[in-house]
């Protein structure tokens, strides 16, 4: 039974950053250190901020304390049970749908509401809402404001036609997960997970009565049939948005990974964004390492082949036990991983059958002998009874070298 019950704000858990803001940060400031100093600048924020201010004076309404007394109290109580001490500034948009939007500038936190939202939503749920965007408000002045440059810097970046497909998809993804992380903001201001839920809907349907707990049952449903797959570009699908909420709020400790999991997807060479791209090289290493880890596998040939790959190359200094698992895991990186086998297999010609014997045993251990087998077949083109002639002795083979090794 899904709970949806109001604890006290002292059972919500801790708002933190996500793990993948923390990774995009750290990739930014290790690979692009020149960008992140310009995003740092105070010439930089300045300019932000210039832009900010002008931008709400043409597009919005001003509402003052005076005139919307309510409006404010919930927005103070929503900053206080985020620990905020910022003054936050209202107003309305003079068109769009249904929303609320936070312009960010350091020390102040303005929020915009379009659409009839001030009209739908009262009380706990209209606390989510500014929660969502004082969540934001948050996340981006945390740490001196590491997390706001990040997304400055992946934004304007992913705006530049010439922007490679990974930093489109890193952006695409830094919004998402900033989405999630002021979600939990959210449940934080109005101390509960349902009204967060609702208001989430609401804003979504523009319908002025939904059910949380209905709308969570919903959201299983979807995630329970095989298949699904999340979409969305500046938000998460609004299932999984609610469904990640509930983990969260329950404290599974499976909350973050299937929130990465339904954002990210699995491991694949198409579509990687900048993080991927990193595990996919760390995997490549690891294959690497344990097909070279014979040192009858290590000869001029195969050693300068994996060095094409990572200029520092050494062989592992110890067994990877969990290599099997996460390549396993992998499944739609099966086909590269083979090909990756197949190229060190067929280096070295002068040791004949023997690493690719040694390639085709890993297959089997690793559960790739799908994508392995049909590599094999067509790349060496071999004939069935060649290829079934060498699978049943691969075991041996690789067993003699071994022994004549120890």
């Amino acid at each position: 039974m899904i709970d949806v019950s109001h604890p006290a704000a002292g059972d919500v858990p801790a708002l933190q950053p996500l793990a993948y803001h923390q990774d995009v940060v750290r990739f930014l400031r290790e690979h692009e250190p020149d960008v992140w100093r310009w995003a740092g600048s105070a010439t930089a924020q300045e300019a932000h901020a210039e832009a900010v201010r002008a931008d709400l004076l043409r597009q919005t309404y001003r509402l003052d304390d005076a005139a919307h007394p309510e409006l404010h109290r919930a927005a103070r109580s929503a900053a206080a049970r985020l620990g905020l001490e910022v003054p936050v500034a209202l107003y309305q948009a003079t068109d769009g749908p249904m929303n609320a939007a936070l312009y960010f500038l350091p020390g102040e936190a303005h929020i915009v509401f379009s659409g009839p939202l001030l009209e739908r939503l009262q009380g706990a749920e209209l606390e989510a809402v500014l929660g969502h965007e004082l969540s934001h408000y948050r996340l981006w002045s945390a740490d001196d404001g590491l997390y706001h440059a990040a997304d400055r810097i992946l934004g304007t970046t992913a705006a530049d036609p010439r922007a490679s497909a990974a930093q489109v998809q890193t952006a695409r993804l830094y919004r998402l997960f900033t989405e999630a992380y002021a979600d939990r903001g959210a449940v934080v201001a109005c101390g509960a997970l349902e009204p967060a839920v609702a208001a989430l809907v609401k804003t979504q349907t523009g319908l002025a009565s939904v059910s949380a707990a209905s709308y969570l049952k919903q959201a299983d449903e979807i995630v329970g049939k095989p298949g699904w797959t999340a979409a969305g570009s500046s938000h998460p699908e609004v299932f999984v948005r609610a469904r990640a909420l509930r983990l969260w709020r329950e404290g599974d400790v499976q909350a973050e990974a299937w929130l990465s999991a339904a954002l990210c997807g699995p491991l694949r060479l198409d579509g990687a964004d900048l993080i991927a791209q990193q595990a996919l090289g760390q995997l490549t290493r690891r294959v690497l390492q344990r097909m070279l880890a014979p040192a009858w596998m290590r000869s001029e040939a195969t050693l300068a082949h994996a060095r094409r790959f990572f200029a520092d190359f050494e062989p592992a200094p110890a067994p990877d036990d969990t290599l099997a698992a996460d390549i396993a895991a992998a499944d739609a990186c099966h086909d590269y991983v083979a090909a990756l086998l197949l190229d060190l297999a067929t280096v070295d010609r002068d040791m004949e059958d023997l690493p690719l014997a040694a390639a085709l045993e890993l297959g089997r251990a690793w559960g790739i002998t799908t994508a392995l087998d049909a590599r094999v077949l067509r790349d060496l083109k071999l004939t069935k009874r060649q290829f079934n002639k060498l699978n049943q002795d691969a075991a041996k083979l690789v067993q003699k070298a071994e022994a004549a090794h120890a």
